[in-house]
């Protein structure tokens, strides 16, 4: 069963750029919208733009002081490292407020199509900054757009929010926005903290004193493939979801998890990905009226990896699963030839199932 999907998209978005050599580059969000497009997966469906007031909605989850720190630090290039900005991870560059606020603004616009009902499902790939936290900056993010996008859910009266998150990172950002809140249940599998940044996530961590359960930690040792990842899934998020009954299902959809990106150690395949996102799918519509907000997230495999997975989700997203089989168009591979000299993968599959 699937429905009415809405795709959030402005090319203004890739202006969230941390400059050459940053793993967490525009290009790879951009050609995975463009492999969508030439894929199919888009015709019909209704394009968003994100929404203006991505900065207005800031003060949902950021500290006001932090908010103009970023602001200084785009306008002049100041740092504040006490602050996050100007670290490797995280180096200042111009315009860095306007286009952090404009990522929120597209999670903000994919949130409000599915609450307005011009949706059932909506997805912006360059959104899933998940650690951002309320007054720093941390792993590439700088603003939280998955816990301001959760944030205006629950200003809108929905009363329970289930968030899972799939990126090889913990999702510590937007557990600790809702650490002590019962109205949202956060889920993260992830690698450990014990071999991966941020070094949190762990299965004891439960939640705050007004919500306890309302955390749920799935932490994965290093080298942990399609199957071991898929069986920790079924084992735990069904359950937890289906007994927390909520009205709005939001995940984070980075591919990180794949075992070619540079920057992590588990060892899933884009066919693994992609049953992880019909799983999504699945729960969404037994659980939450089929109402669901999908983002982006982490992943840096940038031809090979990062635009076939997010192709599959936005594939499950919009009701056209691409079959593992497809053959990926040659004017998209052409594409990537000529922007980055590289050949593409040929089909959508890594022939594991």
């Amino acid at each position: 069963m699937s429905g009415r999907a809405a795709f959030v998209w402005s090319d203004a978005l890739a202006a969230y750029d941390l400059g050459p050599g940053h793993p967490l580059a525009p290009v790879r969000v951009e050609l995975a919208a463009h492999l969508c497009r030439a894929l199919g997966l888009l015709d019909g469906v209704d394009v968003v733009e994100p929404d203006g007031d991505g900065e207005a909605l800031l003060g949902l989850v950021h500290d006001r002081d932090y908010v103009a720190a970023v602001r200084e630090a785009g306008r002049s290039g100041r740092t504040d490292l006490a602050r996050g900005l100007g670290t490797p991870d995280n180096p200042v560059f111009p315009g860095m407020h306007d286009a952090s606020a404009l990522v929120v603004g597209a999670t903000a616009a994919a949130v409000r199509a599915v609450l307005d009902g011009r949706a059932d499902h909506a997805v912006n790939l360059a959104g899933g900054l998940h650690h951002a936290m309320a007054g720093r900056a941390s792993g590439f993010c700088v603003y939280n757009d998955v816990a301001v996008g959760i944030a205006v859910a629950l200003s809108r009266g929905v009363e329970r929010i289930a968030y899972v998150d799939v990126d090889v990172h913990h999702g510590d950002g937007v557990e600790a926005a809702f650490w002590d809140d019962p109205r949202v249940l956060t889920i993260s599998l992830h690698e450990s903290g014990r071999t991966l940044f941020p070094g949190t996530g762990d299965v004891s961590d439960v939640g705050g004193p007004h919500a306890r359960g309302s955390v749920v930690n799935v932490p994965l040792p290093a080298g942990t493939g399609d199957a071991g990842w898929l069986e920790a899934f079924r084992a735990v998020v069904p359950e937890r979801v289906a007994a927390f009954r909520p009205q709005l299902l939001v995940t984070q959809a980075g591919c990180d998890t794949h075992r070619l990106d540079p920057l992590a150690h588990l060892e899933l395949t884009v066919d693994g990905q992609r049953e992880s996102y019909l799983a999504l799918h699945e729960l969404a519509h037994e659980h939450a009226g089929g109402r669901w907000v999908a983002t982006g997230g982490g992943g840096y495999a940038v031809v090979d990896v990062v635009p076939r997975a997010w192709a599959h989700l936005v594939g499950v997203v919009t009701g056209r699963p691409v079959a593992p089989s497809a053959r990926v168009p040659e004017a998209w591979r052409a594409e990537v030839r000529a922007r980055l000299g590289r050949d593409a993968p040929i089909t959508m599959t890594d022939h594991r199932f």
